[in-house]
């Protein structure tokens, strides 16, 4: 067996919201694909740094997206036992 951690990979991607009360991005083509990490923690410093550097715009939104639950959807289930 290997010594490297697992890899679960998550995505960080943002965006202009058309409002505050959804997650429906205002433009698609302006979604700003951040990055592809290996673990929550390293994303979400990602995250916590783009989000920061936007507080100014409330319609601005930042997401982390647990690309490692689509890939292997009974992961948790796994982990959990």
């Amino acid at each position: 067996m290997s010594d490297a951690p697992q890899q679960l990979l998550h995505l960080v991607i943002g965006g202009e919201l058309s409002g505050l009360d959804a997650t429906t991005f205002k433009d698609l083509d302006k979604v700003e694909i951040v990055g592809l990490y290996p673990n929550y923690a390293a994303a979400f410093d990602v995250w916590k740094a783009k989000a920061q550097q936007s507080v100014d715009n409330a319609h601005m939104r930042y997401f982390i997206v647990h690309i490692h639950r689509l890939l292997d959807p009974g992961q948790d289930a796994k982990s959990a036992r």
